[in-house]
């Protein structure tokens, strides 16, 4: 069964959703971090949220280290290539959301942003260290 240029199209723009839904979690996820953390919320210490947060930045550092594309762009691109869609001839919404994602500066700026980035996400883990054991209840 072969789908339909409008379905993979589709594909393609819910793969750009999920990029930009992914960029947001590690962006706004660390404004977050501070914005809690400054007024001493306890949800800013969840370990769940905090580790996620530091795996999603640091498999974004690991793959500009090793010099690999980002999987999301390169399915994204592939499934525009598949409905036979020019990657630069997006409706507005699609267009929008790539200008947020994608900007035209060396590979070595994305690295160094990638890198400090995950430096500051770890910094964060040491000055508001997640709880790591649930406490107790009080006995009487």
């Amino acid at each position: 069964m072969e789908l339909s240029s409008t379905a993979v199209r589709t594909a393609a723009d819910i793969v750009l959703t999920v990029h930009v839904l992914y960029v947001a979690f590690v962006v706004f996820g660390f404004v977050a971090i501070i914005w809690g953390a400054a007024l001493r919320r306890g949800w800013v210490r969840n370990p769940l949220f905090r580790f996620l947060h530091l795996g999603a930045i640091a498999i974004v550092a690991l793959q500009a280290l090793l010099g690999l594309p980002c999987p999301l762009t390169v399915w994204e691109r592939d499934l525009r290539r598949a409905a036979g869609q020019d990657p630069t001839d997006l409706e507005f919404i699609p267009r929008l959301l790539q200008s947020v994602l994608f900007f035209e500066l060396p590979p070595e700026f994305f690295l160094a942003l990638y890198l400090g980035f995950t430096a500051l996400v770890i910094l964060t883990l040491w000055l508001v260290p997640p709880r790591l054991q649930r406490r107790l209840p009080q006995q009487h």
